[in-house]
């Protein structure tokens, strides 16, 4: 009996899905700054001087550069829009279209800043990250981010 258990043991461990550990794609310095160029690309086409923030899928910061004449107070912003991002898997323009919809207990949130400029970087159907910028008017920032998104599109 006990070699039956073993055996039937050690088969269902060779199944498809019973293993313990994901695998998961992880987002590297190397492909950070390939999204934040694609960013910087978007904002000097249009002379706009932003920064731009790209955080892992912990949201903590892999990589930011504030672009010359930026204010400051945008480093912060920006980090803080990507960091919404990736903790609510969601763009942070869904947030604010919330609270502009009137749910405005979206802006007791813990650590949530509900303004656009904050999208999530996905590849492959997972989370890798997210991009922040901010600098420009919201909708400016967004639109930004989108080109930081398209770049992460084209990652393996």
């Amino acid at each position: 009996m006990r070699i039956f258990v073993v055996a039937l043991t050690l088969v269902a461990a060779s199944l498809p899905g019973f293993s313990q550990l994901a695998s998961k794609k992880a987002l590297t310095l190397e492909a950070a700054k390939k999204i934040a160029a694609a960013a910087e690309a978007e904002a000097r086409k249009n002379n706009w001087n932003v920064v731009i923030c790209v955080v892992d899928d912990g949201a903590n910061l892999l990589y930011l550069q504030r672009m010359d004449g930026t204010q400051i107070g945008s480093v912060d912003i920006a980090q803080m829009k990507a960091r919404t991002a990736v903790r609510m898997k969601r763009p942070s323009k869904v947030l604010e279209d919330g609270v502009l919809g009137g749910r405005t207990v979206m802006l007791k949130l813990p650590d949530v800043l509900p303004v656009e400029g904050g999208t999530p970087l996905v590849v492959d159907g997972q989370l890798i990250g997210a991009i922040g910028v901010s600098g420009v008017t919201s909708a400016q920032d967004g639109q930004i981010a989108g080109a930081g998104v398209a770049a992460a599109a084209t990652l393996k």
